[in-house]
């Protein structure tokens, strides 16, 4: 069992690691600092496969873990806050869609932590909110309270920046 989890979890992370990356750059907005929570983050969950029961859940399972070790490395105290969107830019065609996804995330960027989470795992991972709720440990119900403040604050930042 613990063989069919390992090779799981590897291939989980195998396939992800470009969105790992994403994730851990959201916090911290540092190349080389990115890739060492995500590597750290990929030690740990190999570490502890073990403790995993049930291999449906090793996506939820690695999120938590990845945000635990970005959270971890803020509160070290060794983080600068520098929002460059034009490194996560990946074959853009259009111009005025990049400048509107730069703004939207430079807004997204400036969000409290908490609100931010629940914006780039849904909008930019893809991940449900029940799977957000698993990953991060927060309730059903606050994962769509911080979901829908969240949408409402950028709302009202881009429409006052727009006027």
């Amino acid at each position: 069992m613990n063989e069919a989890i390992n090779n799981k979890l590897v291939e989980h992370i195998l396939q992800n690691q470009n969105k790992f990356y994403r994730i851990a750059y959201c916090y911290v907005y540092q190349k080389d600092a990115a890739l060492d929570i995500v590597q750290n983050a990929i030690c740990r969950a190999l570490e502890n496969h073990s403790s995993l029961r049930n291999t449906n859940a090793i996506k939820t399972w690695f999120y938590r873990i990845l945000i635990n070790e970005c959270l971890q490395y803020r509160n070290k105290g060794k983080r600068e806050i520098i929002c460059e969107p034009a490194e996560l830019r990946e074959d853009v065609y259009y111009e005025d869609a990049y400048e509107a996804k730069v703004e939207i995330y430079q807004k997204v960027c400036e969000l409290p932590e908490h609100l931010k989470t629940v914006v780039i795992l849904h909008y930019f991972e893809q991940l449900t909110l029940k799977e957000i709720s698993q990953s991060t440990g927060v309730n059903l119900s606050t994962v769509k309270t911080r979901l829908y403040a969240a949408l409402k604050r950028l709302k009202k930042d881009l429409e006052a920046e727009n006027e």
